[in-house]
């Protein structure tokens, strides 16, 4: 009976111990899509208002990016110059990134985000330009970066979309 006992609260045990290995995973993963999140939002917020150097520090230096209809660009520098070239105004198009989900890696430090972007002419109003996007995260000690982002215009209203080619 005593020995039936002990087996019973090892193997009591060894459930208790097993099935916390994917709660603690869970919570680590969970806790990084969260990071994830509030790093977007705060780069949202440092886009709207013109802060390019503060929108930069969420990317790594060899970010890629392929811009709505197609265009790559390379390096931070890069990433950081087709912002710039818009200065905030009341004209400017704000670019806005919508997170939809984030899945993190249990094997690899990298995440992958999806979701919806909007341009928004002064980053008021309806949306000028409208699209799905994805993004390639890389964490580096404690912090969430972005190695890579694509995204993809697939609405479009106003003056601009007059035009049907694509670069």
């Amino acid at each position: 009976m005593i020995i039936l006992k002990r087996s019973l609260r090892f193997v009591l045990a060894l459930s208790v111990a097993a099935s916390s290995q994917p709660l603690l995973a869970q919570s680590s993963v969970s806790a990084d899509a969260h990071a994830i999140r509030a790093a977007r939002t705060a780069q949202n917020v440092a886009m709207a208002a013109g802060d390019v150097d503060r929108a930069a520090t969420w990317w790594t230096e060899d970010v890629t990016i392929r811009r709505g209809l197609g265009t790559g660009i390379g390096g931070v520098e890069g990433y950081k110059g087709i912002l710039q070239r818009a200065p905030v105004s009341d004209t400017a198009l704000v670019y806005q990134r919508i997170t939809r989900d984030v899945t993190v890696s249990n094997a690899w430090p990298l995440a992958f985000e999806t979701g919806t972007w909007t341009a928004r002419v002064g980053g008021k109003g309806s949306a000028l330009i409208t699209g799905r996007y994805s993004a390639q995260w890389v964490k580096r000690g404690a912090r969430w970066l972005i190695r890579s982002e694509v995204f993809v215009a697939l609405t479009c209203s106003g003056q601009g979309c007059a035009s049907k080619a694509v670069p």
